[in-house]
C-alpha cells in the first residue's frame, strides 16, 4: 500500500504558517476521506484540516503548540487506494536542485502581506524563498521557508548572516522565532558581520568585527517612505510586582493582535481625523422599516449595513483610500472589500470581510453581515471570510464610545471608526431661519496612513461620508433596492 504525505494546505494569499491545535487522530488509527485530522489556527481563524485520503495513520511530524510552515508535510498515511500517489509538491525542490546559489541574493519587494514569491522554472536567478540553500561556509544544505525568507528580506538579513542562525526547528531548521530573535538582538547590539575572502576562496565570518551604530525612530530599508521602514519602540521597564495581583497569560489570538497592533504602527504613520454627522435620517428610516424588514427576511436590520453601503459608494470616489503600499508604488484595489471588526466572546476582535460591498443591496450587506458576524461568535469563520479586505469599519459606539483612534489594518492604508448614537440639540438651518432641534448625532473618526493619504484627502474622504449618512432618504422603499 502506497504512503500519502498529507501535506498542511495553503489557507490563504498571506497565511505563512499554522499552529497545530489539536490532532484528532494518532499513530495506528484508521482515517476516512475527508475526515478531519487536526485543528490548526493561523492569525486570522481555526481551521479543521481534512484527511486527503482513506487509510492508516503512520506518521505524525509535528506535536501540538508546533509552528509549521505552509505545504509542510505534517504526517504520513498508508492509503488503502492503490491508486494513491505522493502529492507533496516539489517545485522547490525542483528549482533548488537546478539553481546554484551565489553569495548575493537580494529579494523583490512584495506586497506587505507577507505574499511569497514563487520563482518559476524559467527564471535564472534563485530566490530567497528557494526550499533548500546550501551554506557558503560548509556547503551544508539548509532549509529555510518562504516565511523566514520574507522575514530576512523585510529586516534586511542576509544571507551570510541567515546561514549562522542556530534553528531551533526540526532538524535544525530556522523557525520564525529564531529569525525574530537575531533580528531583535541584532537591534539591540548593533552587531554586524562581516565576511572576507580566505586564500581558498571560501567566504569565511570575522564574528569580532562589530559596529555600533546609533538608532532613529525609523529604520529605513527601503528608502525614505519605504514598506520596510519600522519604527524602533523603546522596551518598556520590567513590571515591579507587589501587592494584590494577578498575572494572567496572553492566550494565542491575543498575543498576535498585540504583535500586528505594533507592527501597524511600526509601520504606518497614523493620522486620525474627525468629524460629526446629522443620522437623524437613517433612524427614522430604520424606525419605520425594521419589523417588516425583519419579517420578510428572516434577519434584523441594525445600523451597520446602512453605513457600509453608505462607505462603500464613498470609497469609489476615493480610490486612493481604497489602497495599500508596496514600497514606492500605490496598490489601486479595485475591489471594495470591506472589512467589519467584530468582537468575540472571549472579548478578542476579529475581522471578517464582506466582500464587494459596493456591488450588494442594503438586504444583501445585511445578510453577509448578519452571516459572518454569527459564524465569527461561534468559531466557524473561514480562512477566506478574512482575507481580501481593503477598508476597514470598527463600530466603537456598540460599546458606548462617542469616538475613538483606531489602528489601520495592515496592509490597508485606513480604518474608520463609528461612534456612538446620542440625541443632542443641534442647531439647524430652517427656511424660517435658525432653530435648536433635537437631532441624532454621531462622531466618525478615521485612521490613515499618512505616507500615502494626507491631511487634505483623509479630511474629504471623511466629510463625504459623513455627507452620505445624513443624506439617507427616510422615504427610501427599501424592497426596491433587494
Amino acid at each position: 500500500m502506497p504512503i500519502v504525505d498529507l501535506v498542511l494546505p495553503k489557507l490563504g494569499e498571506s497565511i505563512m504558517e499554522a499552529t497545530i491545535l489539536k490532532w484528532h487522530k494518532k499513530v495506528g488509527d484508521t482515517i476516512q476521506l475527508d475526515e478531519t485530522l487536526l485543528d490548526i489556527a493561523t492569525d486570522k481563524v481555526d481551521s479543521e484540516i481534512p484527511s486527503t485520503t482513506e487509510g492508516v495513520i503512520t506518521e505524525i511530524l509535528f506535536e501540538v503548540n508546533s509552528v509549521v510552515p505552509i505545504g509542510t508535510v505534517i504526517a504520513k498515511i498508508q492509503s488503502s487506494n492503490e491508486g494513491s500517489t505522493n502529492t507533496t509538491p516539489s517545485i522547490l525542490n525542483t528549482i533548488a536542485e537546478k539553481a546554484k546559489v551565489p553569495e548575493n541574493i537580494s529579494l523583490p519587494a512584495r506586497e506587505q502581506e507577507s505574499i511569497p514569491y514563487i520563482p518559476t522554472v524559467t527564471e535564472t536567478s534563485p530566490i530567497h524563498t528557494l526550499k533548500e540553500l546550501t551554506n557558503l561556509t560548509t556547503g551544508e544544505t539548509k532549509f529555510y521557508s518562504p516565511l523566514v525568507m520574507n522575514i530576512a528580506q523585510n529586516e534586511g538579513v542576509s544571507m551570510q548572516e541567515l546561514q549562522l542562525i542556530n534553528g531551533t526547528g526540526t532538524q535544525g531548521r530556522v523557525t520564525k522565532k529564531d529569525i525574530i530573535a537575531f533580528i531583535a538582538n541584532k537591534k539591540i547590539t548593533g552587531n554586524t558581520v562581516q565576511f572576507t575572502e580566505n586564500q581558498n576562496n571560501q567566504s569565511s565570518v570575522d564574528t569580532k568585527s562589530i559596529l555600533i551604530k546609533p538608532t532613529s525612530i525609523y529604520d529605513n530599508t527601503e528608502g525614505e517612505f519605504g514598506i520596510s521602514a519600522t519604527a524602533k519602540l523603546a522596551n518598556p521597564s520590567e513590571v515591579v510586582v507587589e501587592g494584590l495581583t494577578e498575572i494572567i497569560e496572553m492566550d494565542r489570538m491575543r498575543k498576535l493582535i498585540a504583535k500586528h497592533m505594533v507592527e501597524s504602527v511600526q509601520t504606518s504613520p497614523h493620522v486620525t481625523s474627525f468629524v460629526e454627522a446629522d443620522v437623524t435620517n437613517m433612524v427614522v428610516w430604520r424606525d419605520k422599516v425594521k419589523q417588516l424588514f425583519e419579517k420578510r427576511e428572516g434577519i434584523k436590520l441594525t445600523f451597520t449595513p446602512m453605513f457600509l453601503e453608505c462607505i462603500a459608494a464613498v470609497l469609489e470616489q476615493y480610490p486612493m483610500v481604497n489602497s495599500s503600499l508596496q514600497g514606492d508604488q500605490i496598490i489601486l484595489r479595485k475591489d471594495i472589500n470591506i472589512g467589519m471588526a467584530t468582537a468575540l466572546p472571549s472579548g478578542n476582535l476579529i475581522v471578517p470581510v464582506i466582500k464587494g460591498a459596493n456591488q450588494l443591496s442594503i438586504v444583501g450587506i445585511s445578510k453577509a453581515v448578519n452571516n459572518l458576524a454569527l459564524a465569527a461568535r461561534n468559531n466557524q469563520l473561514k480562512p477566506q471570510d478574512t482575507q481580501g479586505g481593503t477598508f476597514t469599519v470598527t463600530n466603537v459606539g456598540s460599546f458606548g464610545s462617542i469616538m475613538g483612534t483606531p489602528i489601520i489594518n495592515q496592509p490597508q492604508v485606513a480604518i474608520l471608526a463609528l461612534g456612538a448614537i446620542k440625541k443632542r440639540p443641534v442647531v439647524v438651518e430652517t427656511p424660517s431661519g435658525d432653530a435648536i432641534l433635537v437631532r441624532h448625532m454621531m462622531f466618525l473618526s478615521m485612521s490613515y496612513d499618512h505616507r500615502i493619504v494626507d491631511g487634505a484627502m483623509g479630511s474629504k474622504f471623511l466629510a463625504a461620508v459623513a455627507k452620505a449618512f445624513e443624506a439617507w432618504d427616510p422615504n427610501r422603499q427599501w424592497f426596491q433596492y433587494v
